[in-house]
């Protein structure tokens, strides 16, 4: 004789597939909420736009540091033809330091001779301590009381 179980438990009230339930179905399950997608999609959009705006504002950073580079070696090239003007007696050389000097006639003048080197009474105004570059322009290391 086989004997036939019979469940206590009210048909209603059984799950026959319970691991595809939205919820646990143990006490010992997961918890498992709904997910409010309007908090989750606005809290995306704002770390969006807050790392767009980190991005955004470290391009800003680097377009000034090349606008600023960019300004400086204008104003080499500019300075460098200037120098270049200058009346000078002996060839440069690449990585030395030259001094400029303005006459009292208004013509700039290069010299090896530092302004602390001529002695009691300079002949020349000071200008600049200037020094010359790989790429053939000036660098200004000190300047004088004109302007240059």
């Amino acid at each position: 004789m086989e004997e036939h179980f019979i469940n206590p438990i009210d048909k209603d009230k059984i799950a026959e597939n319970p691991h595809l339930l939205p919820y646990a179905h143990t006490v010992g399950g997961a918890v498992i909420k709904p997910i409010d997608k309007g908090k989750v999609k606005g809290r995306a959009v704002t770390a969006m736009y807050e790392q767009t705006d980190m991005d955004l504002d470290q391009i800003r950073q680097q377009i000034e540091l090349l606008a600023s580079q960019a300004k400086a070696i204008q104003n080499r090239v500019n300075i460098s033809e200037r120098i270049y003007l200058a009346e000078m007696n002996f060839g440069p050389i690449i990585g030395k330091i030259y001094h400029l000097y303005r006459r009292p006639n208004g013509k700039d003048v290069m010299s090896m001779i530092s302004p602390n080197e001529w002695g009691a009474k300079m002949p020349y105004a000071f200008v600049a301590t200037i020094k010359l570059l790989a790429d053939h322009t000036w660098d200004i290391l000190a300047t004088g009381d004109l302007e240059l």
